[in-house]
C-alpha cells in the first residue's frame, strides 16, 4: 500500500476550513488506497515553544524513511531548521493554504519575521501543494518558490441543496469563520450600523477560541453599535445547524482582509446564496462576478453600500443567487486524486537518472 504521513498543528477537528480541507483531503486519499497516517505536531503553531518543536522534531524523524511527508503550512512555515534536516530522509510536501506573514493583526516585525522563516522553509520542499492559483502567484513572486514546483489543489465542494431563505421579513444574514481579525468582523458590524433602517438580521458562526481579544471586541462593538437583537454569534457550529444556517439564509456576506482561498464562500454559492465579500486574495477567483458583490478589503462605505442595495432588492439578490446555482465546483475525489498525484511524482523522480528533468504536475 502507499504511504504518506500527513502532519497537522493540533487536533485534526478543528472547526476551521484550513482544518477542515486537511481532513477531507486525508479522507479521500484513503479511499484512493493511500495509507495516510495522521501525525499531531501540537498545539500553539505559529507561535511554537522550544518544547513544541522538540516534540515536533521526535513525531516526524520518527516517520520511516523516505515516506512523503505532507506538512500544514500553519507549522511548516515556522520549522525551516527542522525542515532543512528532514529533506535529507524524507520527500516533504509543504500545504499552504495562505502564507503566513498575510493573517491579519501581526506587527510588522511579525510579519517579517514570518515571511523569512516561510521563505527558507519552503526551499527546503520537494513540492508545494497551494489552494488557489492566487496563493501560487505569491508564493512565487515573494517567497522564491519556482512555478514548476507548486501545484494547485483548490478544496472541492459538496453538492448542496439550495437555500429555503428566511420566513420572518427580515432579510437573513448569514457570516461565517473564525472570530480572528482577519475575516473582517469589525469591518462587517460597523457598516451594518449605518443600516438599522433595513430589516435584517446577522447570524455569525465562527469558533471564538482562536482569539479571544477578537471574540471580545466583536461582543463589545455589537453592544457599542446597538446591534443587540439583530446580530447572533454563535460560535463553532455543529456541520447538521451549520447546513440549516446556510438553508435560512438570504445573503452570505464575509468581510475577510484576505483568504487564500475562502471555503465559507464556496459553501455558501454551493448553497445557491447570492455573495457579498471582498477582492482580497483569492476571493475574487472563488467568487464569480455572476454569484456576488465584492468590495476593496476595510472599506466600510463600500460594504454597507453593498450591504445596503442587496438587502433593498430582493431581484438582485435573486439574480446573484440564479448565478451561484449555475456555478460546478470540482468534487473532492477530483481534487484528492490531483493531490495522489504529487505524491506519485516523488517517487517517479526518486526512480529516474539523476539527469532526468522532472514532470511538471503544477
Amino acid at each position: 500500500m502507499k504511504a504518506v504521513a500527513f502532519a497537522v498543528p493540533g487536533d485534526l477537528a478543528t472547526p476551521t476550513g484550513g482544518y477542515a480541507y486537511d481532513r477531507r483531503i486525508i479522507a479521500e486519499l484513503r479511499l484512493l488506497g493511500w495509507q495516510v497516517d495522521v501525525l499531531d505536531l501540537g498545539d500553539g503553531f505559529p507561535r511554537p515553544t522550544l518544547q513544541m518543536l522538540e516534540a515536533a522534531r521526535a513525531g516526524l524523524t520518527a516517520v520511516p524513511m523516505e515516506r512523503p511527508i505532507i506538512i500544514d503550512g500553519l507549522a511548516f512555515g515556522v520549522i525551516p531548521e527542522l525542515a532543512a534536516d528532514l529533506s535529507h530522509t524524507h520527500p516533504l510536501i509543504a500545504l499552504v493554504h495562505h502564507p503566513l506573514a498575510l493573517e491579519s493583526g501581526l506587527s510588522t516585525a511579525e510579519a517579517d519575521h514570518f515571511l523569512l522563516r516561510e521563505r527558507a522553509a519552503l526551499t527546503c520542499s520537494s513540492r508545494v501543494v497551494v489552494t488557489s492559483p492566487a496563493t501560487a502567484r505569491l508564493l512565487a513572486a515573494d517567497y522564491g518558490v519556482s512555478s514548476e514546483h507548486i501545484t494547485v489543489v483548490v478544496p472541492g465542494v459538496e453538492r448542496r441543496s439550495f437555500a429555503s431563505g428566511g420566513s420572518d421579513g427580515k432579510v437573513s444574514l448569514l457570516s461565517v469563520g473564525s472570530v480572528v481579525p482577519r475575516k473582517g468582523y469589525d469591518i462587517l458590524v460597523t457598516a451594518l450600523a449605518g443600516l438599522k433602517d433595513l430589516a435584517w438580521r446577522l447570524t455569525i458562526a465562527g469558533d471564538r477560541s482562536r482569539d479571544p481579544a477578537a471574540a471580545f471586541w466583536l461582543d463589545a462593538a455589537i453592544r457599542r453599535l446597538g446591534l443587540d437583537g439583530r446580530v447572533d454569534v454563535l460560535g463553532a457550529v455543529a456541520d447538521d445547524l451549520l447546513a440549516d444556517l446556510y438553508d435560512a439564509a438570504d445573503l452570505f456576506v464575509l468581510a475577510s482582509r484576505f483568504e487564500g482561498y475562502g471555503m465559507a464562500y464556496a459553501e455558501a454559492i454551493a448553497h445557491g446564496l447570492p455573495v457579498v465579500g471582498t477582492n482580497a486574495g483569492a476571493i475574487p477567483e472563488t467568487v464569480p462576478p455572476g454569484a456576488g458583490v465584492l468590495v476593496p478589503p476595510d472599506d466600510v462605505a463600500a460594504l454597507a453600500a453593498a450591504l445596503r442595495r442587496l438587502i433593498a432588492s430582493p431581484g438582485e439578490r435573486e439574480g446573484l443567487a440564479a448565478g451561484a446555482r449555475a456555478v460546478r465546483f470540482p468534487s473532492w475525489k477530483d481534487q484528492a486524486a490531483r493531490f495522489a498525484q504529487v505524491l506519485e511524482s516523488l517517487a517517479v523522480e526518486d526512480s529516474a537518472p539523476e539527469d532526468s528533468a522532472p514532470e511538471d504536475f503544477s
